[in-house]
């Protein structure tokens, strides 16, 4: 048996489906995000009790002790503007990294590593959600025939903001 690739068949298949993504999807109220894996730095349980920070906006849940390391992690569902639901032992904190900044999302459930392509890809601008379209890269139409949201998290995040006020407090001290 021949398992050896044919360039020209990669070839192809980047051409008429465009370039690959490999995405982490989750729940959150029975509906599927994703984000970039390479963004993914680990996945855990939600431990028993998550640290709150005072006057911290409402979407930030709190801080966690994971293993030495401060991560402050934010409830998914407040910040794309669903409903609050308790918590169920599916939930879990995916552990993000991002332009050396760590922090956590809090979702329902993780459901898969999956590929998507572009050519399953439909721009946020052509979607109709109650999300603000900047915080959508797009929406991916899995092969089994879910939706998949795609989110931008450096901007739902507003991580180059954070990475600013760093540079500044850094070199005001």
């Amino acid at each position: 048996m021949d398992l050896s690739v044919n360039p020209e068949s990669l070839k192809k298949n980047v051409e008429t489906k465009g370039a690959e993504h490999i995405t982490l999807v989750f729940a959150l109220d029975n509906e599927d995000f994703g984000v970039d894996v390479k963004a993914v730095r680990e996945i855990v349980r939600v431990p028993p009790f998550i640290t709150r920070v005072p006057n911290a906006p409402e979407y930030i849940r709190g801080v966690i002790n994971l293993r030495g390391n401060i991560v402050p992690v934010f409830d998914m569902q407040m910040k794309v503007g669903m409903n609050h639901r308790e918590l169920t032992d599916e939930a879990r904190i995916v552990v993000i990294s991002w332009s050396e900044i760590q922090f956590g999302i809090l979702v329902d459930s993780v459901r898969e590593v999956c590929t998507i392509y572009d050519s399953q890809i439909e721009q946020a601008g052509q979607i109709s959600s109650s999300m603000e379209k900047k915080y959508l890269l797009g929406v991916a139409k899995h092969t089994d025939g879910r939706l998949i949201v795609l989110l931008d998290l450096p901007v739902l995040f507003d991580i180059e903001e954070i990475l600013e006020e760093e540079k500044t407090s850094v070199a005001t001290a």
